[in-house]
């Protein structure tokens, strides 16, 4: 007997009958003997209908009353679910983020984990029942107020609960087969991956893809929470994230399994480009503490050498293009004392990230990069790397074509039809 964590994302639980699709299997994997604990999201689009509801309220809304109104939700889910798998024989009972005990911060609207004290979730497990629990949201220790954890907070909750009650695995249920060489809907020879390193899925979700969020990465591999990715449309194996690179394990690997786990590509970043920075000691320090004040998280750097004549050079770096506007006001209402002569907004760029654990110990992989995308006519205008990753920036219309020629050159593409997406989301 095992104890099972599973997630089902809102394209799973979207409508009446996905919610019994969703019951059945809960209900068959306790009947075949497992304990279940299930976290589920929100059905379909109800957290933005909610959000727009708030809104039409007022353009401004408490975020403290926001984080009320979104957990209502996934209690509409979790209660929905619960009596789907009753209806089936099979004893179910639901919970608030609150009752499961989950502890946040009180950052209202993106608060994070500090410890999950599952007591009551135990309890329903001894009895022999099926725990479902409302995902995205806990409750602060102080307070007691209700706070959610900002995109992707099922998947967290789902894998703390994991780690807080020890369970043999997580099983993230999505609208894809698994973890893909590249996103299915621009790459559709993309290749379905059997096994991640926690490493690679962290890279690949910082990088841009969304099949696991990065906070939920972060978590497994802290607590070493074995995270399997599935569809709940199909019986497929789906994909385990473990400690285990890309081609541990699997016979054959040194010549049949690709040194690269993927290329992920991200279209939500900006680039703003500080003009004429005095290159003296401190100036690129004072950028960045300014740009960290506003809370703005910034990804990729560029300095170019300075200007022999001038003494001035030019910074330039990539962040969420949500905190565009933040990060612009900050630094220029701090022009004066760090002394440069203009700021440049670009929102019309792209990421491309190559990632695997193979690429340390095996040269030539950035020049096969480049060579890929000089010959597809792409220009780079940035270009960042780590051990297992290589991310460079490009105009956004030339994205998908990027993905496309790297994905091919590195010969990742699969022989067979195994990219489909179900929902329509992707989560």
């Amino acid at each position: 007997m095992a104890l099972v964590v599973q997630k089902y994302g809102g394209s799973s639980v979207s409508d009446a009958a996905s919610i019994k699709r969703v019951a059945k299997r809960i209900a068959a994997a306790k009947r075949a003997g497992d304990d279940i604990v299930v976290v589920v999201s929100a059905m379909g689009d109800t957290t933005d209908e909610l959000i727009d509801l708030a809104q039409q309220i007022t353009p401004l809304p408490p975020s403290r009353e926001m984080d009320i109104l979104l957990t209502a939700g996934e209690r509409i889910s979790m209660s929905l679910l619960a009596m789907a798998i009753n209806n089936l024989g099979v004893k179910a009972k639901s919970f608030t983020g609150q009752q499961a005990g989950v502890i946040t911060d009180a950052v209202h609207g993106r608060a994070r984990i500090v410890d999950v004290v599952p007591h009551r979730i135990r309890e329903t497990i001894e009895k022999g029942q099926v725990a479902i629990v409302a995902g995205f949201q806990g409750v602060t220790s102080d307070t007691n107020d209700v706070t959610t954890l900002g995109r992707g907070g099922s998947d967290t909750t789902a894998v703390a609960l994991a780690a807080g009650l020890g369970a043999d695995v997580c099983e993230i249920y999505t609208d894809v087969d698994g973890v893909f060489s590249a996103d299915p809907r621009i790459v559709p020879a993309a290749r379905k991956l059997d096994r991640v390193s926690y490493d690679e899925m962290l890279e690949l979700a910082a990088s841009g893809a969304k099949v696991l969020v990065l906070r939920c990465v972060e978590y497994a591999r802290r607590y070493g929470v074995p995270v399997h990715v599935r569809s709940s449309f199909s019986t497929h194996t789906g994909t385990l994230v473990t400690s285990e690179p890309t081609d541990a394990g699997l016979e054959g690997a040194a010549v049949e399994q690709p040194i690269i786990a993927g290329v992920a590509h991200d279209r939500s970043e900006a680039k703003i480009t500080v003009v004429g920075v005095p290159d003296v000691p401190g100036k690129a320090a004072r950028i960045f503490q300014v740009v960290a004040g506003s809370g703005v998280n910034i990804d990729m750097i560029v300095q170019n050498v300075s200007a022999a004549a001038t003494g001035l050079t030019d910074i330039s770096f990539t962040l969420p293009a949500s905190d565009g506007a933040t990060a612009t006001s900050a630094l220029s209402e701090h022009q004066p004392d760090i002394g440069f002569q203009s700021l440049q907004y670009d929102d019309t760029i792209g990421k491309l990230s190559l990632i695997g654990a193979g690429m340390k110990s095996h040269p030539g992989v950035s020049a096969k990069l480049f060579a890929a995308l000089s010959d597809a006519g792409i220009n780079i205008e940035m270009i960042s790397t780590s051990e297992i990753r290589i991310s460079v920036v490009t105009r956004a219309d030339s994205l998908d074509e990027a993905v496309r020629a790297v994905h091919t050159a590195f010969e990742l593409d699969s022989d067979q039809q195994e990219a489909v997406v179900y929902g329509g989301t992707g989560r």
